[in-house]
């Protein structure tokens, strides 16, 4: 591992390991296609099997899907060849833009190693972007650009190469999407420097019926700002989901825990808060034929299944609980009838499946490997009757650790210039900013938040074009896909946002943002996190945050404001203490 300096903070960059041929045993080599780079999901993977190298004493089989690289050069000669290239001020939409990529033509010499690719592989194949950028420390561009599952079971070879060569078209081209530019001018980056290699893996997961999915998929860190209890940040923690990861990378709802305490629930106030606020549907890829053609969807394979359905595929028995109604009480399993909860207890408490323990097992060979905490993506393939519960290992990226330590006294808590306290801080520092962008309180309604999304993209230009960070605040989870949980706002729309503070009313109450691309970027960026519960923090003094402030730009639901004399926001990363005061 080396370190390096940009932008006026350490970078860690996390060290490429290639494999040797027959490097880790029960795994297949990676084959890269091309040259000129191989992207940061890439270099993760690669980094992960060198970790395993050497690896014992794990408590259950731990493997890295099969995977395939296609390197950034065939990318550049793509562009290259079909006059594709755009740069961050481009406003082309994104349908546009997917559909002139996939009019264009790829290299003879791409095209045959793809050819040579499906007749070998048939088993569902994630096509996934790996950026030069993306992943790194310096610029984090995680969840910016598509990914795109295919069942890769067409009857014809020739079909799936075409649905192959679609998906990898879709990913290159998101290199140019809104989201894509929106991040490059909020950061002052050149978008033409961008180059993308894709990586083709294997979906770890199990077919039941027309359903393909993994039992459970999951992200693991080893230092932690949500930490909730007596844990503490350098715990970790551990967010699990049932199916794919899309619910957890989209900030959907899925099950928390401490790796050091994986018996002790998240703070649910009781069993029927805890059904509500756990996960209720899940993410498969669709084996049946898709009858409608749209190869520019990035879900165009999936589907978005209820409960039921994994109930019925008997895969609820190792990741659910039954509510005992009479005795307002759950029991783990699902042995008997009853509505089920998803606190993955047969896992965590009965240990039926010792993912816990190779989860952390995992997490501490990477993170001793490269020398700083790191962010491990994985999923769990349930058992079939010729094998054992396999822990697939999918993604390793670098987060950034604790910064210089911030001490928030009490008579801070209780000064008169107090405008918010938040008992769930993320992230570490002090910060003076002038300026806040917000969402109206007067007017907020949560069935207004995809409207809402495109106001605040709208702000954050406005905020770049100005040159300034700003307090970002709105109401229940910034990032969530699900518009009636938060704002379903993307990383390029706040870019510029210095600290985000998020509120939950009456209406919305969410925990905090768990999205992994989420999380990643704010870690590697350093913004500050404040959730904000006001039944158990105290009201937020609106009337003080808009008291004699000049108001720079406003829309339906959205104000930007410039403060006299400024604000502060401080977090004490070790307690998970801010505070907003000006």
């Amino acid at each position: 591992m080396e370190s390096c300096s940009g932008a006026g903070h350490a970078v860690i960059v996390l060290e490429v390991i290639f494999i040797p041929s027959g490097g880790v045993p029960g795994m297949s080599d990676p084959a890269v296609l091309g040259e000129g780079g191989i992207g940061g999901k890439a270099s993760g993977l690669m980094a992960i099997l060198g970790s395993l190298e050497s690896a014992e004493d794990f408590p259950m089989e731990v493997t890295v899907p099969g995977f395939t690289v296609i390197a950034a050069d065939h990318f550049r000669d793509f562009i290259g060849r079909n006059g594709l290239g755009r740069d961050a001020e481009d406003d082309e939409a994104d349908d546009r833009i997917a559909m002139a990529f996939m009019r264009g033509e790829v290299s003879p010499i791409l095209s045959g190693e793809l050819w040579k690719y499906i007749a070998d592989t048939r088993e569902p194949v994630a096509v996934r972007s790996s950026s030069l950028l993306e992943d790194s420390l310096r610029t984090p561009l995680a969840g910016i650009y598509q990914t795109k599952m295919l069942p890769n079971n067409q009857p014809s070879d020739e079909i799936r190469f075409r649905k192959l060569m679609e998906a990898v078209k879709l990913v290159w081209a998101s290199t140019f999407f809104a989201d894509s530019r929106e991040f490059h001018r909020g950061m002052g980056s050149d978008l033409s420097e961008e180059a993308m290699a894709v990586v083709l893996q294997d979906i770890a997961g199990r077919r039941y019926g027309n359903r393909f999915y993994p039992v459970v998929s999951g992200v693991a860190r080893s230092y932690n700002y949500y930490a909730f209890g007596s844990s503490r940040p350098e715990d970790g923690v551990v967010n699990l989901a049932l199916g794919l990861g899309k619910t957890i990378v989209d900030g959907g709802l899925c099950w928390s825990y401490s790796p050091r305490n994986p018996k002790t629930p998240p703070p649910f106030g009781s069993v029927t808060e805890m059904m509500k606020g756990t996960q209720n549907r899940f993410w498969c890829v669709n084996m049946e034929r898709v009858t409608e053609y749209d190869p520019i969807r990035e879900t165009e394979f999936m589907a978005s299944c209820p409960l039921e359905d994994a109930d019925y595929d008997g895969t609820l028995s190792l990741v659910a609980s039954t509510y005992v109604p009479g005795s307002d009480m759950l029991v783990s399993g699902t042995g008997r009838d009853g509505p089920r909860v998803l606190n993955f207890a047969p896992i965590l408490q009965d240990r039926v499946v010792r993912l816990n323990e190779a989860v952390a097992r995992s997490m501490e060979l990477c993170s001793d490997r490269s020398g700083t905490p790191v962010e491990l993506e994985f999923a769990l393939r349930g058992p079939s009757r010729e094998s054992g519960p396999e822990l697939g290992l999918l993604q390793v990226r670098p987060i950034a650790g604790a910064g210089d330590e911030v001490e928030i006294k009490p008579e801070e808590l209780s000064s008169p210039g107090v405008i918010a306290i938040s008992r769930r801080a993320l992230g570490n520092g002090d910060n003076r900013l002038d300026h806040v962008v917000y969402v109206r309180p007067d007017n907020f309604s949560s069935s207004s938040t995809a409207g809402i999304a495109g106001e605040v993209a709208a702000a954050n230009r406005f905020m770049s074009s100005l040159g300034e960070e700003y307090l970002l605040i709105g109401f229940g989870r910034w990032g969530s896909t699900d518009p009636w949980l938060g704002i379903p706002v993307t990383w390029g729309h706040i870019s510029g946002a210095r600290v985000l503070m998020e509120v939950s009313g009456p209406s919305m109450r969410v925990e905090l943002s768990q999205g992994s691309h989420f999380f990643h970027n704010l870690s590697s960026f350093g913004v500050g996190y404040l959730s904000v519960n006001e039944a158990l923090d105290g009201p937020v003094r609106w009337d003080l945050l808009e008291d004699g402030v000049e108001i720079l730009d406003e829309s339906e639901h959205v104000r930007c404001i410039c403060i006299p004399g400024g604000l502060r926001t401080r977090i004490d990363g070790r307690r998970g203490l801010g505070v907003v005061i000006r």
